[in-house]
């Protein structure tokens, strides 16, 4: 088993397709733990894919397709700057504010950085912020994307570790609007750093060149609301309803997490369709653009499940917990390596794929030192996801960039204070129970 596991490394490191990675070692191994190749090669995978909770993940990616295709999300902006042009350097509160609400309707981190970028991001780029600066707001922002309810990669976690979807989703709710007051904090104090130009250039000297600087700044930093309150409010109403729909129906019991991911999706295709936001001849269109993610991601899970199958035949969770337990037998010790660990496991793999390979080893560990797997989920993804916009991998970062014309060597400065803020989020979820229990 440990040369199945190298080989997996391996491949991850030379850059071979994550389903691959998973795929080739297991079938190769197989043998060695008294299954047919065959079965690993093809049942295993068949049967963990169209499972009916992994159904949940294109229904929650065509969700969120819709929503960006068939202009709710420009509603959803109008709404944010409505509410918060009122502050300084209001954009920037504008895409946090943007990312979370995108979050608890598409689940995917990735989709809702490209998302905001092209839309929120350009205006921040063209209203005079620095573009780097732009490119590292999206990137941390699309954190939120899995923080907020619901997120694929926690209905992953759900498959491998048997806790139900719903309790999951409930866990992350306080720790989602933490890391989207930390993240306003954040852009905050960074606002100095914000801006593209100097304000004092072209001034002159003395202090009516002062009160010039001041008066560019305000204006770069300024938004001004295309609609009242009231009037935006109503407009994005529709669009704000779907998380009632989806997390509603699935508290209340009337859905499944699946069943309200497909409840979801066909509420915004109607909503979109009767909007006349999208015409029936594109929905062909956006069916495909979902389908293509959903697909990948479903191709890794399903060759995941082949190695999580030889994981448990080679009783390797259990030989992880008693080495643990043996290492320390102190919580907040063992919770400080875990966390270490996950960040520079999330640092080097595709998250989908780090949730698949981490979960099945740390959960039996961590349930030796009594730690609720609920929590541990939220603490485990929340470490996970830090490394989308920590190098080498950081696909946030990546997406971010190409769509603000930066580069990451640029857009890393910018970034330092969103990391290391996760970081101390993730310490407060780790250590305090109590944001992702609900036992105040």
């Amino acid at each position: 088993m440990t040369k199945i596991l190298i080989l997996i490394l391996a491949a991850l490191v030379i850059g071979l397709p994550v389903g691959v990675a998973f795929a080739l070692p297991s079938i190769m191994g197989a043998s060695s733990v008294g299954l047919n190749p065959t079965q690993v090669a093809a049942t295993v995978p068949f049967q963990s894919a169209t499972s009916f909770s992994m159904l949940a993940i294109p229904f929650f990616l065509l969700a969120g397709q819709i929503m960006k295709d068939g202009g709710l999300m420009e509603r959803l902006i109008r709404l944010a700057e409505a509410l918060l042009h009122w502050l300084k350097g209001a954009l920037g509160y504008v895409a946090i504010a943007v990312s979370a609400m995108l979050g608890a309707m598409t689940g995917s981190s990735v989709a809702t950085v490209a998302a905001v970028s092209s839309t929120v991001g350009d205006r921040m780029i063209r209203g005079g912020y620095n573009r780097d600066y732009t490119a590292a707001l999206t990137a941390a922002s699309g954190l939120l994307g899995v923080m907020i309810p619901p997120s694929i990669p926690l209905i992953i976690y759900a498959t491998v570790s048997g806790v139900t979807v719903s309790d999951l989703f409930i866990a992350t709710i306080v720790p989602g609007l933490l890391m989207v007051v930390a993240f306003m904090l954040v852009h905050r104090f960074s606002l100095k750093r914000a801006i593209t130009d100097s304000p004092a250039v072209g001034a002159g000297e003395g202090p009516g060149a002062k009160r010039s600087a001041e008066n560019i700044e305000d204006k770069k930093l300024t938004v001004t609301p295309k609609e009242s309150i009231p009037t935006a409010f109503l407009g994005a109403l529709p669009a704000l309803f779907m998380p009632v729909v989806l997390l509603g129906g699935i508290y209340s019991g009337i859905f499944t997490p699946t069943e309200a991911a497909a409840a979801a999706g066909l509420y915004a295709l109607v909503l979109v369709l009767l909007t006349r936001g999208l015409r029936l001849r594109q929905v062909t269109g956006v069916f495909y653009r979902a389908a293509l993610p959903a697909a990948a991601i479903l191709t890794v899970i399903a060759f995941a499940s082949s190695f999580n199958r030889l994981l448990t035949l080679e009783q390797i969770p259990q030989r992880v917990a008693n080495a643990a337990v043996s290492l320390t037998d102190n919580v907040i010790v063992f919770l400080l390596l875990v966390n270490l660990v996950l960040i520079l496991v999330g640092m080097v793999m595709e998250t989908n794929a780090a949730v698949l390979l981490m979960a099945p080893l740390l959960v039996p560990a961590a349930m030796e030192f009594g730690i609720d797997p609920i929590h541990f989920g939220i603490i485990l993804v929340t470490n996970i996801e830090i490394g989308l916009i920590t190098p080498p991998l950081a696909a946030n970062i990546f997406v971010a960039a190409k769509v603000s014309n930066s580069s990451v060597l640029r857009v890393l400065p910018h970034l330092l204070r969103f990391i290391l803020t996760s970081i101390v989020v993730v310490l407060m979820i780790t250590y305090v129970p109590a944001l992702t229990l609900w036992n105040f």
